[in-house]
């Protein structure tokens, strides 16, 4: 059973996200005349400046907005505690990344695993539960603000959502969007993959758009 705080929690977060899917009518989600045809992937015309974030990632270095210049990127917001849609998307997407390996490391798709749960996810953890679902995915995470202003820019939310009573406290989960983000070589939010996720078919939108995009000299 929920208690008041719980519900309150989750009305909040299902008011926030519904707000969010409304600004989304400001984006017609139009494929621009540029880029090919997507089957998984709902491009947004015109993509949209990020603001400035900082991550932390799980090497220790920062994870700003140039970092992620140059490839497209699929960002989706989780966190290692997380029972089944985290694990369940870090295992389909490991089985999309196989798929376009064979890409030049330049130019190749990345994933970025974004934990919202700072308070029990080190860099060191996010790092190992990351990697072992697939080497080349990127994680990181941040204080609890700095998060809430990189989903907010994102249209995501998340939310913790305290344990039932008589539970350890320690014991709670996070509510968050299971949506991925899309970013394009220019760091900037030109679309969404909406669950449920089909490896191949992401795979192939990836696979297309990163060779439709100029190449960096």
């Amino acid at each position: 059973m929920f208690n008041r705080t719980t519900v309150t929690i989750l009305i909040a977060a299902l008011a926030a996200a519904l707000g969010l899917l409304a600004a989304h009518r400001f984006f017609t989600p139009a494929v621009p005349s540029s880029l090919p045809a997507t089957q998984a992937v709902r491009l947004f015309s015109p993509p949209r400046e990020l603001p400035a974030y900082s991550l932390r990632q799980s090497d220790g270095t920062a994870l700003i907005p140039g970092e992620l210049k140059g490839h497209w990127t699929l960002v989706f917001l989780g966190f290692t505690h997380c029972p089944d849609v985290c694990p369940t998307t870090l295992a389909d997407m490991a089985k999309a990344q196989k798929q376009w390996a064979a890409l030049p490391e330049s130019t190749r798709p990345r994933l970025l695993f974004v934990s919202v749960d700072p308070e029990r996810d080190t860099p060191d953890r996010i790092g190992e539960y990351a990697h072992a679902f697939h080497r080349d995915t990127l994680a990181a995470t941040a204080d609890v603000p700095a998060l809430e202003s990189f989903a907010k820019s994102l249209s995501m939310v998340f939310a913790k959502v305290p344990p039932p009573e008589g539970i350890p406290a320690d014991q709670y989960s996070m509510d968050h969007s299971a949506s991925m983000a899309v970013l394009d070589p220019q760091g900037r939010m030109a679309g969404i993959v909406q669950p449920p996720f089909d490896p191949r078919a992401i795979a192939a939108d990836m696979i297309v758009l990163t060779q439709a995009s100029p190449k960096r000299p």
